[in-house]
Parts: C-alpha cells; sequence; structure tokens
C-alpha cells in the first residue's frame, strides 16, 4: 500500500468517524426540534417553528440564557485572573517548586461528583468546616442553596476551583517560551515588575489567552454536570442555564422537541459569539 494510499484511508475512517459520532447525532437532534413527541418512542408529529416560538416566548428561556450568561463570564474571570497568577508564581523558582506544580494540578483530576459531594460537606448547616469556621467568627449563617445569589456564588467557585488548574497548566506552559532576554533589557532600562508584565508577559500571553478564554467560554456555558449535581438549577431556577432547559424540557417534562429547540438554539448562540469573538479577537494579527 502506497503511503498515498494510506493517507486516504486514515482520512476517510477519520471522515466517517466524525460523520457517524458527531454530524449524524447534532442532525437528528436538530431534526427532533421540528416535531412534536412526547417521548423518544412516541410517533412524531410535524410542529414547523412552533417549539421555537414556544421557547422564545417563554420566561424561562430568557432567564435561563442570562443565568448561563452570568455563570460562564464569572467563571472565566476568576479562573484567568487566578490562572495567570499562579502561573507566574509557579514559574519562579523556589525550594520544592516541582512538587507545588504537581499538587497544584490535584483539583483538575478529582471526579465532578467528588468536588461537589466534598463541598457539600463543607458547607453543610450542621456539621460543614466552612459553617463552623462562619460561627466561630460571628458572622452570620449562609444560606448557600436557599438563596439565589448565594446558589450561583457556589457553582462559580466550585467550577473555579475545578478548572483554575486547568488554566494555571496553559499559561504556565506559555510563560516558559517567553525569552528571558526580554526581561533582562527591560530590567536594565529600570522597569517595574508591574511594567514588565503589561509590556512583556501579557503580550506574549495574548495567543494562549485567546484560545483558553475562548475554550472556557464554551465549556462553562454548555457545563451542566456542576450545576445539577450541586442545585438542579436551584433555587427556582436561579442556576438553570441552558443545559440544564434543555434536559429538564425533554426528560421531565417530555417536551422533546422543546428540548431539543433549546439545545438548537443554545448551539445557534454559542456558533454567532464564536465567530463575533474571532473577529473582535484575532489569533494572528493582519
Amino acid at each position: 500500500m502506497s503511503s498515498k494510499t494510506t493517507i486516504y484511508a486514515f482520512l476517510f475512517v477519520g471522515l466517517a468517524v466524525t460523520l457517524a459520532l458527531i454530524v449524524a447525532p447534532a442532525v437528528y437532534a436538530v431534526s427532533l426540534s421540528f416535531y412534536r413527541m412526547d417521548s423518544f418512542v412516541g410517533a412524531p408529529k410535524w410542529a414547523g417553528f412552533a417549539n421555537y416560538a414556544a421557547v422564545l416566548q417563554a420566561p424561562e428561556f430568557w432567564r435561563a440564557l442570562l443565568n448561563g450568561a452570568v455563570y460562564a463570564l464569572g467563571s472565566i474571570f476568576f479562573q484567568v485572573v487566578l490562572g495567570i497568577g499562579f502561573a507566574l508564581v509557579l514559574n519562579e523558582s523556589f525550594p520544592g517548586r516541582n512538587l507545588v506544580r504537581g499538587l497544584s494540578i490535584l483539583p483538575y483530576l478529582l471526579p465532578t461528583v467528588v468536588v461537589i459531594l466534598t463541598f457539600k460537606w463543607m458547607v453543610d448547616g450542621g456539621i460543614g468546616i466552612v459553617t463552623k469556621a462562619v460561627e466561630a467568627m460571628g458572622l452570620p449563617p449562609i444560606n448557600w442553596f436557599e438563596s439565589p445569589g448565594a446558589a450561583m456564588a457556589s457553582t462559580i467557585l466550585v467550577s473555579v476551583w475545578m478548572w483554575t488548574p486547568f488554566v494555571t497548566t496553559c499559561f504556565l506552559a506559555a510563560l516558559q517560551t517567553v525569552p528571558q532576554s526580554l526581561y533582562e533589557a527591560a530590567r536594565v532600562d529600570g522597569t517595574t515588575a508591574v511594567q514588565r508584565f503589561f509590556h512583556i508577559t501579557l503580550p506574549m500571553l495574548k495567543p494562549i489567552l485567546t484560545v483558553v478564554v475562548l475554550l472556557r467560554a464554551i465549556w462553562m456555558f454548555n457545563k451542566f454536570d456542576v450545576i445539577w449535581l450541586l442545585t438542579r438549577g436551584g433555587p427556582v431556577g436561579a442556576t438553570e442555564n441552558l443545559a440544564i432547559l434543555s434536559y429538564r424540557r425533554a426528560f421531565n417534562l417530555f417536551d422533546i422537541g422543546g428540548g431539543a429547540a433549546v439545545a438548537t438554539l443554545s448551539f445557534a448562540l454559542l456558533s454567532v459569539a464564536v465567530l463575533v469573538y474571532f473577529r473582535v479577537f484575532p489569533l494572528e494579527d493582519d
């Protein structure tokens, strides 16, 4: 078999797998949004754009869209800020640096359910160590899952704790590629650490920063497991995003077409947002 034949064979297999595992399910999900179904085994009835009209007229859709944006933006902001800060520290030379680098990735390695159960235990109203610490300081108790603001803050806090190590690793890898000669020349010119950060470090991190923010935005906007395990979208829909709304409509309310319509709209909104993002923050300067 010639090398060209081998290449074409791999391309064919890759294309077939992509069509079977990604394109076909996506097309099927979109097609469901045009039918009215009360179960996956029931007879579908053509509904046209009725499911989309019903979803767009429902206040819960716009609330879920806003919740998803707040959750994504809040998580991204703290993940990026903390990630850059930790990366700068871990990039310096100090005793035990390799050990600290290894330990810093641990939260990213833990299963999501373990993180959620640990957090719930820590803030438990009766035995939680965070609850006990708040009581010891004489502060009023925090209703972590009863009030909308505290529930949203809890989901953001858990996501930041889980995913900041990933962001830190990305920025740390990028910092390894920055030539030290740039910093040495800047020190000779008498620049401060803050000036070196904004004029050397941050511009050199721009490519990876652009990619990290994009990936984290997509993952956080579509996040399901953390929110579902922590609050199930409550209280009273305060943390429900489009992913949870789609699931609830399809599997709790047995509105398969409505759930598919929510998922399709979420995909369309993200696609437009990505296109706008690359227009505003191109990976390569013209």
